[in-house]
């Protein structure tokens, strides 16, 4: 399986943390953000790693070059224009091979999920993508049917919606998302031709006609180290 890391964010719910240096480099615990994603991706069977860039970008791909991974850890550099996540993982493209899904893991989540029972459920299921979520209080909700289809999406604090599937949509499983998520290669052919675009709304387009599949996630750990609390909470987990 191969892998792209999400790390070219700004980190502005960071404040000072990232005034000097990127999200990615924030340290926890003795390591940084990026070091324990890459770790973790190549611990659970990742054979190769990209890692897009952006804010303090010379930073991160000094990092990355300055260790030996075990694995290829190679950079899509977004240092002109960032591109959001469908942008980015757009970008990345010519450097995936074309017959593996593509392991997608925001820098700023730390989880102790097994990566592998997620790839055999993204493979078993056939589904285009499948994005790993859990029962928590959060603004933004998708929305999945009883077989764990995407049907839509919904913002509790401003009341938008966005429909995939109708028929589905008032009584499906609300359920936050993760910030892990696995797709096939073949999502870039559905993808627009813009160069800044959400990946959201590709899997709300792709759902109308494929399967986009839910993790259903309970594991015990799972934190979301982009906003100041959560950040401290993890300090102290990993002192």
């Amino acid at each position: 399986m191969q892998a792209m890391i999400f790390a070219a964010g700004l980190g502005t719910r960071l404040q000072q943390e990232t005034a000097g240096k990127p999200k990615a480099l924030v340290n926890i615990g003795g390591k940084t953000l990026l070091q324990r994603a890459i770790e973790k991706l190549q611990h659970e069977g990742v054979s190769k790693i990209v890692v897009n860039v952006h804010h303090f970008a010379p930073q991160v791909i000094a990092f990355i070059e300055s260790k030996d991974w075990g694995i290829p850890v190679l950079i899509s550099d977004e240092s002109e224009k960032l591109l959001e996540t469908g942008g980015g993982l757009k970008k990345a493209a010519p450097l995936f091979s074309k017959n593996q899904p593509i392991l997608i893991y925001n820098v700023d989540i730390l989880s102790n999920l097994d990566l592998n029972i997620l790839k055999a459920e993204h493979q078993a299921s056939g589904a285009l993508a499948t994005l790993v979520v859990r029962k928590r209080e959060t603004q933004r909700y998708f929305k999945f049917d009883k077989q764990k289809n995407l049907v839509g999406w919904f913002n509790k604090k401003t009341g938008e919606s966005k429909i995939s599937r109708s028929e589905h949509f008032n009584e499906a499983t609300e359920m936050a998302f993760s910030g892990i998520h696995i797709v096939q290669p073949e999502i870039f052919d559905m993808m627009p031709a813009t160069d800044r675009f959400s990946i959201v709304q590709v899997y709300l387009e792709a759902a109308k006609t494929h399967q986009i599949k839910g993790f259903f996630d309970k594991s015990a750990m799972w934190m979301d180290v982009g906003k100041p609390a959560q950040l401290e909470d993890a300090r102290k987990l990993f002192s």
